[in-house]
């Protein structure tokens, strides 16, 4: 298994030959305005796109863990071909469909596709009333026949639904959508030191894999305070910090 981090949470899954496009943010830096009632008003996003078209052709399907602007954007669904299959959660098939895509699947429980089973698991964007202000949001679980089983938590906080997707699915491979995103009042609506801490606590034994660093207005933590974050803690060696282009093997 490979996992090429894009950029924020874009990234691309090689498992068993089949690649698998997650949350494609295809615009050039600045395309878009800032996150709306959020720190550091800086156009998004902060960051340009390392990767080709070459690359985004050799991909074989597209997976959503839900459509806000900085995990499914005008460019996207403007790119890529619309007969690529997409695999998403209910509450995003119609949207998704309105793009044009003609093989969308809302995932309920579980589907097969190419030797890859996906479960979807759930999450929460945020606490208490933000996080239900923010909608739904999903987490994925792919399997594969020799591959290590893989979870994509998604844009949540740590929460009982997390925990329930790592004791039930035990994965080997953890991708943590990071950034302490926040707003300018309430909490974080995605990951931050502490959260990434409970999660290596619940799976000692798995790959913990952080993305979605340094490429949105409204994320505040940075790569360089994360990785000081895990050596103070010694998860160094648990956690793995991708740079945007840079490939993980697993």
């Amino acid at each position: 298994m490979e996992i090429r981090l894009i950029r924020h949470a874009t990234h691309i899954v090689n498992m068993g030959g089949t690649r698998l496009l997650v949350d494609p943010v295809l615009g050039a830096a600045g395309d878009m305005p800032p996150i709306d009632n959020s720190p550091n008003p800086l156009r998004n996003p902060l960051v340009g796109l390392p990767i080709n078209e070459s690359e985004l052709a050799a991909v074989d399907g597209i997976l959503c863990t839900h459509t806000h602007r900085d995990h499914f954007d005008a460019a996207a669904a403007e790119r890529l071909p619309k007969e690529l299959p997409v695999f998403c959660q209910p509450a995003d098939e119609a949207k998704l469909q309105g793009f044009g895509f003609s093989q969308v699947t809302a995932v309920h429980d579980k589907a097969e596709w190419r030797g890859v089973s996906l479960a979807r698991t759930g999450g929460r964007h945020g606490s208490g009333e933000l996080a239900e202000k923010m909608g739904p949001v999903s987490g994925y679980v792919l399997r594969s026949p020799g591959e290590p089983v893989l979870y994509i938590a998604g844009d949540t906080v740590w929460c009982p639904e997390v925990a329930a997707a790592l004791t039930g699915h035990r994965p080997d491979v953890v991708v943590l959508f990071a950034g302490a995103a926040r707003f300018l009042s309430g909490g974080p609506i995605t990951m931050d030191t502490a959260d990434i801490a409970a999660v290596c606590a619940a799976a000692p034994a798995a790959r913990v894999v952080v993305v979605h660093l340094e490429a949105f207005n409204h994320c505040l933590l940075t790569r360089p305070l994360l990785r000081e974050f895990l050596a103070r803690e010694g998860l160094s060696g648990l956690v793995t910090v991708p740079a945007d282009g840079e490939t993980v093997k697993l």
